[in-house]
């Protein structure tokens, strides 16, 4: 296991110099950006398009009915409210009669 481990770190190693050997000799160039063609310079603005070109607007069928018009109304019970009918049930239901001890 202990040579597997120190081939695996040999190879990495060796690749790694390979690596920075290559960088060390390749030539770096500097990039002018203010002789570059694609630089940004101020210009008028695109054309204006419209992105709803096909909706007429609203359109609503014979018969259709928002749902808050027909949705049951829900309101639900506060977490309070619930916490306190358990313990009012708890305190009324029945205790045992006999406390069994060994």
């Amino acid at each position: 296991m202990k040579t597997a481990v120190f081939a695996l770190c040999f190879l990495c190693a060796t690749v790694a110099l390979g690596q920075v050997g290559a960088s060390i000799s390749s030539q770096v160039a500097a990039v002018n950006f203010d002789s570059h063609d694609a630089v940004a310079a101020q210009h008028s603005m695109g054309f204006e398009k419209n992105l709803l070109e096909t909706s007429v607007g609203n359109t609503w069928a014979h018969g259709e009915r928002p749902l808050w018009e027909v949705a049951p109304v829900s309101h639900p019970t506060p977490l309070g409210d619930s916490a306190r009918l358990l313990k009012q049930a708890h305190a009324s239901a029945k205790k045992a009669e006999f406390v069994w001890n060994n």
